[in-house]
């Protein structure tokens, strides 16, 4: 199995000189956790909820939810957002960037081919093939065994 077989394809995506207001509005109606950062169609970045959540002092300055959209109106996301993105081509094993997620302790890793961004693997995309798998070997286990006759 290959990046390519559980990548989402559908992803969306930031401009460097988007507002963190935007962005914490798609994060929040799409419950989505990573959005990749681009310039064109040149990938640059990555912004996670981890990312918004530490832009958004609001917390510590004790500010309301008018405030709070206010504040990240003027934070642009190039300014928060993760630069150093590691990313993967469809073609590599599934095994491999799971070990990758795994060791750079990353949720996501965006799919690249010909210099392009064609997809996103997350950890939920990977737990979900997980779970699938789970139950087909559930499914075995509740067959009775082959072979032996009574």
């Amino acid at each position: 199995m290959y990046v390519r077989d559980l990548m989402s394809r559908e992803i969306v995506t930031l401009e460097a000189g988007d507002h963190l207001d935007l962005a914490e509005d798609i994060m929040r109606l799409g419950r989505i956790r990573h959005l990749p950062v681009v310039s064109g169609e040149r990938l640059v970045g990555i912004l996670s909820q981890r990312d918004l959540f530490r832009a958004a002092v609001s917390s510590l300055l004790q500010l309301g939810g008018e405030a709070e959209r206010k504040w990240l109106a003027t934070i642009a996301v190039r300014s928060v957002m993760t630069p150093g993105v590691y990313t993967v081509g469809p073609e590599l094993p599934i095994r491999t960037a799971v070990g990758i997620m795994i060791d750079r302790r990353i949720g996501c890793l965006p799919v690249i081919e010909n210099g392009k961004l064609i997809g996103l693997l997350s950890e939920s995309d990977c737990l979900t093939h997980l779970a699938h798998l789970l139950d087909l070997a559930g499914g075995r286990e509740a067959l009775p065994e082959l072979g032996s006759r009574a």
